[in-house]
């Protein structure tokens, strides 16, 4: 597949998602990859958003450190200037690159204290007009463009929790301090911080789904995310891997367990047993909303999996949908 292929299916699946009813649709920022193709994040947004009609669009997000506030204010005070209260602004303070591709684009380098002062600056510049200010976002200014906060860690639920925030948790590749972030930030949570949009804590984690027909089916699709993670954590990243019926049979021993780890967050299989492992994963984390992720070598299966999860599963839930 081609890149413009690729970004081509992005469009498609965010059009499926919009009308199966899926509430969001995320794009994740990442750069000097094969394996993903969302650098320009806000462009892309912006050409999604010619091809939608109703479904939230969002950055998963945008990786401050590498932006001036200023110019990320600009750029989605623009999306929303042309589309209305369609977006929403995920913020991280990863590179969402390697070390010598976020060299070339550092900025900052995502300390919680800088990390928090850019956030403020930011959801100033998206504020309304402040008499005497000679730094000002237009478009950008007047559109309140509502702030999330990502993290993997418990770095990104604090500042959430300090500024008054929503929280997105980067559970579906690294689980491990999910409850911990998660318990911080509603611990934490000050609604009247000068920054803050909500008035309560409100909590999107991340999972792995694909749903297909059968067990089988579903399980043998998702070899193709399980070899993208062994990939991506040996240093490895390229295009997706075709599935595969045996694991063991392209993996040494010594990376099977990075392919078959972190079950608590994947849900593969039918529609029902995605269903209600999503629902046992809701309960059990008491998250508000989910950020469901789906790789396949096949872009149909893809589209076939959230169609499938949309009928099973959204008539009782809202969800969101994030692709990268």
């Amino acid at each position: 597949m081609s890149r413009a292929e690729a970004l081509q299916q992005s469009r498609f699946l965010a059009q499926d998602a919009d009308g199966l009813g899926y509430s969001r649709f995320w794009v994740a920022e990442h750069h000097g990859t094969d394996t993903f193709m969302s650098s320009a994040t806000s462009l892309l947004l912006g050409h999604i958003a010619e091809h939608t009609t109703s479904i939230r669009l969002g950055s998963g997000g945008v990786m401050l450190p590498n932006h001036a506030p200023l110019m990320v204010a600009e750029y989605y005070g623009t999306l929303a200037t042309m589309y209305g209260d369609r977006f929403d602004l995920g913020l991280g303070r990863a590179p969402g690159t390697d070390p010598m591709t976020a060299a070339a684009l550092s900025r900052g380098n995502g300390d919680l204290d800088t990390f928090a002062n850019d956030v403020t600056d930011l959801a100033g510049y998206l504020g309304p007009h402040r008499q005497g200010s000679r730094v000002r976002a237009i478009p950008g200014e007047g559109t309140d463009v509502p702030i999330w906060m990502l993290g993997s860690s418990t770095g990104g639920a604090q500042v959430a929790a300090a500024l008054g925030l929503p929280f997105a948790f980067a559970s579906h590749f690294a689980p491990d301090q999910l409850d911990q972030a998660i318990a911080l930030y509603r611990s934490r949570f000050d609604a009247q911080a000068p920054t803050a949009q909500i008035s309560q804590p409100h909590v999107m984690a991340g999972i792995n789904v694909l749903a297909a027909p059968t067990t089988a089916q579903a399980q043998f699709l998702f070899t193709t995310a399980q070899l993208m993670a062994v990939r991506i954590r040996t240093g490895q990243p390229g295009l997706l891997d075709e599935p595969v019926k045996d694991l063991a049979a392209v993996l040494p021993d010594q990376l099977l367990p990075l392919a078959q780890g972190q079950a608590s967050v994947r849900a593969v299989g039918t529609p029902d047993e995605v269903v209600e492992h999503l629902d046992g994963f809701v309960a059990a984390h008491d998250v508000d909303e989910l950020v469901v992720t789906t790789y396949t070598h096949d872009p149909m299966m893809r589209r076939r999996s959230y169609e499938l999860l949309a009928d099973a599963w959204l008539p009782a839930a809202a969800t969101g949908a994030q692709a990268s």
